[in-house]
């Protein structure tokens, strides 16, 4: 009896997916700031993100300047997210356009845990 109320591991984490962007040459830093401000008020629009993040490098040397964080509650829900025409239309107006290559990395979190470690 007890063990039939815990919740499988598989059902409890959440995914973050950040993805880093090289960009062309000729994308100003008022470009970047519409990146962002257009990744904020584009994929806030999807239900299935649970929160986002975005940011440009500090050091001019750094090889990636520019980032998107995303928190899903499930590799389900990003799936469906990765499927979502509003996604699609951002990628291909907003990010395609202005970079040169991309890292994109998954991670699983736990959502019982406060992650700054108070």
């Amino acid at each position: 009896m007890h063990g039939a109320l815990e919740t499988p591991i598989s059902f409890t984490l959440m995914v973050h997916h950040v993805v880093l962007y090289k960009l062309k040459p000729e994308v100003t830093p008022a470009r970047v700031e519409e990146m962002m401000m257009n990744t904020r008020m584009q994929l806030l629009k999807i239900p299935e993100v649970l929160s986002i993040k975005c940011g440009k490098r500090i050091e001019p040397e750094m090889e990636w300047p520019f980032f998107i964080a995303i928190d899903f509650e499930s590799m389900d829900k990003y799936a469906i997210f990765r499927e979502d025409s509003i996604f699609v239309k951002f990628m291909e107006e907003i990010i395609k356009p202005n970079i040169e290559d991309s890292l994109a990395l998954d991670f699983e979190m736990d959502p019982g845990k406060d992650v700054r470690f108070s």
